[in-house]
């Protein structure tokens, strides 16, 4: 699992490139990926890095998480509590149409 926190809202492609955009106090925890190797998937490994990332951003006082996923994952990360915003308009990443994902406290 990576990304970092920053006050922006919307999660963009300029920072998978950009790791100055980081700020420490940021509102926002954006995930920009998470990713299981093949031998260890249907373990529940990638969703228990899921919560630690959710529960981490609470205790930090965050107002919540951002993340892109492709259509079949939007059923997966509702499970955690986030929201379908929108296909994003900010993320073309890898010549994929994103759907933008946040979880608000």
């Amino acid at each position: 699992m990576d990304g970092f926190v920053t006050n922006e809202p919307d999660l963009k492609d300029e920072m998978y490139a950009k790791a100055d955009m980081h700020d420490a106090s940021g509102r926002w925890q954006m995930i920009f990926g998470v990713n299981t190797l093949p031998g260890y998937r249907k373990h529940g490994y990638a969703g228990e890095l899921i919560q630690r990332a959710i529960d981490t951003a609470r205790e930090q006082k965050r107002a919540g998480l951002v993340l892109t996923c492709e259509d079949e994952l939007v059923s997966y990360y509702t499970k955690f509590g986030f929201m379908n915003e929108c296909r994003s308009d900010k993320s073309q990443h890898g010549g994929v149409s994103w759907n933008q994902m946040r979880l608000t406290f």
